[in-house]
C-alpha cells in the first residue's frame, strides 16, 4: 500500500485481516459523520423553524429515498467493476469505466432532476401530504431535486475511489461537507432567516463541497485513467457492466424501502407507545449497525479488487475474516446494548412504560444480529464477484415476501410489538441460510474458472 497523494490501495496482497480492518475504519466514520449531520439538521429545522417545517421537510423523504436508490445502486456498480478492472490492473478499461460513469451521472442528474422538480406536487399528494405543509414541502423538495448533481456527484466519485483502495479520502470529503452543512445552516437559518428552502440549500451546499473535493481528487489521479471533462462519454460495454450490477442493488433498496411502509403500518396500528419505542429502537440499533455495514463493504471493495487479479484464496479467507470480525463486533455491541438496555433508551423516550417496551424489542432481535452480519457480508461478496441478481432475489424475496408473510400471520396471532419484533430475526436467518447457499455455489464457480473478459 502507498502512500504518496492522492494514492490507490491495492487490497491484492499484504495481511488480510489488517487490510480489511484499516479499510473498513473510514466507512464508519463516513457513517458516524452522516448521522451527525443529519442529527444537526434535525436541530436546526426543529429549534428555528418549528414543527411544520420539520414536517415539510421530512415530507417528501420517502419518494427522495426511492429516487435517489437508482444512483446509490449505480455507484455500487461502479465499485464493483472499477475495483474488478484495478485488482486486474488493467488501466485502460479503469480509464474507459471512470468516464462511462461519469457520464451515466451526468445524464441521470438531467432526467431526475426534471422529474423531481416538475413532479414534486404530484409526488406530494400521492403520499397525502397535509395542505398546511404542502407549499413548504414542494418547495424543499424542488431546491434539493435541482442541486441533486452534487450528491449524485459524491455517491458515484466516492465509490470510485473506494474501488482503488481509498476509503480514507471520502470520509475526509464527507467531513469537509459536514462542516459546510452546519456553517450553511447556521447562515441560511440563523442569519438570512430563510424557511426550509435555506435547509435545502445548506444540504446543497454541504454535498457540493464533499463532491467537488472527491471529484479533484479523481482528475488528479494516475494520467493512465483519471478523469478528463473531454473525455466523458458513454462507454456501451462499460455501462451494461455497471447496469448489470447497479439496477439490481437499486431495486433491491428501493422494494424494501417499499415494504418497509407495511411493516410501519402495522406499527402504526399499535399506537402511539409502540410508533415511540419502535423509532428509538431504529435509533439505538444505528450503535451496532453501522459498524457492521462498515465491515460489509470494506469486504465487498476487497472482493472485487481480488476478483479482479483472480485471486480467489483472498477473497475466501477475506469472507472468513470479515465474519469473525462481523459476529463479534455485533455480539459485542448487542450485549453491551442489552446490558444497559434501559440507559440507551432513555437517550429518546421520556416515559418508563415506552421505554420498557423499546427494551422488550431490542430483547427480541439483538440476540441474533449475528444472522445480520452474515447476510451483509456473504451478499456483498457475491456482489463483488459481479453476480447480483442472485443476491437481489434472494433478499428481497425474504426481505419482502416472507417479511410481509410472517409479518401477517404474527399479527394475526399475537397483534404487538413484539409480535412485530419477530419478523426480523426470522427473515434474517431465512435470507442467510439462502444466501449461504448462493456462496458456496459462486466460489466454487470462480475457484474453478476464469473471469469473463471486462469491457
Amino acid at each position: 500500500m502507498t502512500t504518496r497523494k492522492n494514492a490507490v490501495y491495492r487490497l491484492t496482497e499484504g495481511p488480510i485481516a489488517k487490510q480489511i480492518l484499516f479499510f473498513a475504519l473510514p466507512f464508519l466514520g463516513s457513517s458516524l459523520i452522516q448521522q451527525l449531520y443529519n442529527t444537526v439538521d434535525l436541530i436546526f429545522v426543529g429549534k428555528l423553524l418549528g414543527t411544520e417545517a420539520s414536517a415539510a421537510v421530512g415530507a417528501g423523504s420517502l419518494i427522495i429515498t426511492c429516487l435517489l436508490g437508482f444512483f446509490t445502486g449505480i455507484s455500487i456498480g461502479v465499485g464493483v467493476v472499477a475495483g474488478k478492472a484495478f485488482g486486474a490492473r488493467d488501466k485502460k478499461r479503469l480509464h474507459a469505466l471512470i468516464h462511462s460513469a461519469a457520464g451515466l451521472a451526468l445524464a441521470g442528474t438531467v432526467v431526475l432532476t426534471v422529474i423531481g422538480v416538475a413532479f414534486a406536487p404530484i409526488f406530494l399528494r400521492w403520499l397525502r401530504v397535509p395542505e398546511e405543509i404542502l407549499p413548504q414541502a414542494i418547495v424543499y423538495m424542488r431546491i434539493y431535486f435541482a442541486g441533486i448533481l452534487s450528491i449524485i456527484g459524491y455517491n458515484v466519485s466516492s465509490g470510485i475511489l473506494r474501488a482503488l483502495g481509498d476509503s480514507r479520502s471520502p470520509m475526509l470529503y464527507q467531513l469537509m461537507g459536514g462542516i459546510a452543512n452546519v456553517a450553511a445552516n447556521a447562515l441560511f437559518l440563523s442569519v438570512f432567516r430563510m424557511g426550509v428552502e435555506g435547509v435545502a440549500l445548506a444540504t446543497f451546499f454541504s454535498q457540493g463541497t464533499a463532491a467537488i473535493l472527491s471529484i479533484r481528487h479523481i482528475c488528479r489521479l494516475d494520467p493512465a485513467y483519471r478523469l478528463r471533462f473531454k473525455d466523458i462519454r458513454i462507454d456501451r460495454s462499460c455501462c451494461v457492466q455497471i447496469l448489470n450490477i447497479g439496477i439490481p442493488a437499486a431495486v433491491q433498496a428501493m422494494v424494501i424501502t417499499l415494504s418497509n411502509l407495511v411493516v410501519q403500518a402495522n406499527i402504526n396500528s399499535l399506537g402511539v407507545a409502540s410508533i415511540a419505542a419502535f423509532t428509538a429502537y431504529f435509533k439505538v440499533e444505528n450503535f451496532i449497525y453501522l459498524p457492521i455495514m462498515a465491515i460489509d463493504q470494506a469486504n465487498a471493495n476487497f472482493a472485487a479488487q481480488n476478483f479482479g487479479a483472480k485471486r480467489s484464496d483472498r477473497v475466501i479467507t477475506g469472507v472468513r475474516v470479515s465474519l469473525l470480525a462481523g459476529i463479534s463486533l455485533a455480539i459485542m455491541l448487542s450485549g453491551t446494548v442489552l446490558l444497559f438496555s434501559k440507559g440507551f433508551f432513555s437517550m429518546f423516550l421520556n416515559e418508563a412504560a415506552t421505554i420498557d417496551l423499546g427494551v422488550l424489542i431490542a430483547r427480541t432481535t439483538f440476540p441474533f444480529y449475528f444472522l445480520y452480519v452474515m447476510l451483509e457480508v456473504v451478499s456483498g461478496t457475491i456482489r463483488g464477484y459481479g453476480k447480483a441478481i442472485p443476491p437481489m432475489l434472494i433478499i428481497v424475496g425474504n426481505m419482502c415476501g416472507v417479511r410481509l408473510i410472517a409479518l401477517r400471520i404474527l399479527m394475526v396471532r399475537f397483534h404487538s410489538a413484539e409480535g412485530i419484533a419477530w419478523v426480523y430475526p426470522i427473515t434474517w436467518l431465512t435470507a442467510s441460510i439462502c444466501l449461504a447457499v448462493c456462496y458456496l455455489y459462486e466460489r466454487r464457480c470462480f475457484v474453478e474458472s476464469e473471469p469473463a473478459s471486462e469491457c
